[in-house]
């Protein structure tokens, strides 16, 4: 067996120097510290390699051979000098995992290690990226050092955060002397006649006052829109008014003038159809002027936020009080939901979890909502 000896200032310098000249198979016969710091402040170690005669295949493993005690202890070292290597390969990987980089290259924040589940969390709601940095950064200043510890608490002070940012209209029963009209708007498919029977029967049927309700159609375009409407009314014994001219609008709501709610169901439309949300604010303006509505824009909870806010762009014309959100059992991410009803500043009334007239429909809640973004799924309550 030939043998070859090389130096290094640590001792992976030297196995660097043994392996690009022999090989990865070379046989390291033993490791060995054989300086201390000089004045060039520098430490030396061998390393001592066998190689087989050139004639043979090398088929040895490299080893480590310790002839006495001193050689096993550089051995120790040696391994454990990887070993730190992997530790810090594992620290920077951490490091990588804890900086948020946003695509908009606005922000730069360091996550706690404590927090990198919530913030994959918001990842995986499809979040807006500057809700997460000020969520974020909101919770870092604010979460008590004693909380850090414990992850039910770190989830619990995100819920606070949270809820703080979901803006919500809480129900309030109408007295017996009041009424209310609530216009329903929307793109076509989200679900607005579904909900007005849910609504028609929550008022008639399931509050603690069974209010007189009143149906009014303005959606003549959609085939079989009037007959469902029909059937619903039909159903729960309602009036139901089709109304066809923008005109005939206020005598339809005279024919109601019994009923504590008025709900009207328009046509929907795309929101880059603007002469037919032109026509519903066409209605509006023939209005008597002491006619007050209500204007709920309903929207479905599993398109993205850019999606979202564009539908609310074309129908801000009509001066939209509030969201009621369909579909929350259609989706596992809510991320967008919150965010737009944030970033909007449009109180959320109600939501809708499935087709089921009258029961897949839940007063808007904040904790509910935030539970559904926890666990990536609406239970029905």
């Amino acid at each position: 067996m030939k043998t070859l000896s090389f130096l290094g200032e640590t001792p992976t310098i030297a196995l660097r120097k043994a392996q690009v000249q022999c090989g990865e198979d070379a046989i390291v016969i033993y490791t060995k510290k054989i300086s201390n710091k000089d004045k060039n402040n520098t430490d030396m170690y061998e390393i001592l390699i066998g190689l087989e005669d050139a004639s043979q295949e090398i088929v040895q493993k490299q080893t480590i051979v310790s002839n006495n005690e001193e050689t096993d202890k550089l051995k120790t070292q040696f391994y454990d000098f990887k070993a730190e290597i992997l530790k810090m390969q594992q620290s920077i990987e951490q490091v990588q995992k804890s900086i948020w980089a946003p695509k908009s290259q606005l922000f730069d924040l360091t996550i706690p290690p404590e927090f990198i589940d919530m913030y994959n969390l918001f990842e995986l709601n499809e979040f807006d990226q500057e809700m997460i940095y000020t969520i974020l950064k909101k919770t870092i200043e604010q979460l008590p050092v004693s909380f850090k510890s414990s992850p039910e608490k770190i989830n619990d002070f995100f819920k606070l955060i949270l809820r703080r940012i979901v803006p919500i209209k809480h129900e309030i029963p109408l007295q017996i002397d009041q009424k209310k009209i609530i216009m329903f708007v929307g793109p076509t498919g989200v679900g607005k006649t579904t909900t007005i029977a849910k609504l028609a029967a929550r008022y008639a049927y399931k509050m603690p006052i069974n209010y007189k309700v009143g149906i009014i159609t303005l959606d003549s375009f959609r085939v079989g829109a009037v007959e469902q409407l029909k059937a619903y009314s039909n159903i729960m014994r309602l009036p139901l008014e089709v109304v066809k001219k923008t005109e005939d609008l206020n005598e339809a709501i005279s024919r109601l003038k019994d009923c504590h709610y008025i709900l009207i169901d328009t046509a929907g439309s795309s929101q880059y159809d603007i002469d037919k949300i032109e026509l519903i604010n066409e209605y509006q303006r023939n209005l008597n002027y002491n006619t007050l509505i209500e204007k709920t824009l309903v929207l479905p909870a599993n398109i993205k936020t850019t999606d979202l806010q564009e539908i609310y762009n074309s129908y801000a014309m009509l001066g939209i009080n509030n969201l009621n959100f369909t579909k929350l059992d259609e989706t596992k991410s809510f991320g967008s939901l919150i965010s737009f009803a944030h970033k909007s500043k449009k109180s959320i009334s109600f939501l809708s979890i499935g087709q089921n007239v009258p029961d897949d429909l839940i007063v808007a809640d904040s904790s509910f909502l935030i539970d559904c973004f926890m666990s990536q799924t609406c239970n029905k309550k």
